[in-house]
């Protein structure tokens, strides 16, 4: 199994969002890097920190897990859609998603600046300067890391 996190802003889409419609195509994925992790290491089962970001307290908020293998993305086809992709074909698609599923929202938010002040983490990429995929993978050791500080009071409360 592999851990990963995903950002969305929550004007766009939010855990609440997905908890309502159980299960989401997380689509508009338009960066290679971010694609290529999705298309060639994604797999069903695998589990998803959802993580809020573009708010002004950016954060996890909750786990999904990749319900689906990879598919065509079906945004780029659409001409009127902001994620269209002229250079994309349905014979050549150069773009893809995976459905998530909603598993559950964290019992409190586990916060930028609280990743940020554990050096445990610093190998996340998430907490790395100039990092700003929207897809990211999470070692095991940083997944039952920051799981375990769901329980914990944050140091600034």
């Amino acid at each position: 199994m592999n851990y990963w996190l995903m950002k969305c802003e929550p004007t766009m889409f939010s855990i609440d969002d997905l908890a309502r419609q159980k299960v989401e195509g997380w689509y508009g994925i338009r960066n290679y890097q971010a694609r290529n992790m999705m298309r060639d290491a994604m797999r069903v089962g695998d589990q998803v920190f959802f993580y809020h970001s573009n708010v002004k307290v950016p954060g996890i908020v909750g786990i999904m897990n990749v319900c689906s293998a990879p598919y065509p993305d079906p945004t780029q086809f659409l001409p009127e859609h902001t994620y269209f992709d002229a250079k994309s074909t349905p014979e050549s698609p150069r773009w893809v998603q995976v459905d998530v599923c909603y598993e559950r929202h964290l019992s409190r938010v586990i916060t930028l600046e609280e990743l940020k002040t554990d050096a445990n983490l610093e190998d996340l990429p998430l907490v790395r300067r100039g990092n700003r995929l929207s897809i990211m993978p999470i070692s095991a050791t940083s997944w039952v890391g920051i799981l375990a500080r769901e329980t914990q009071t944050p140091a600034s409360a």
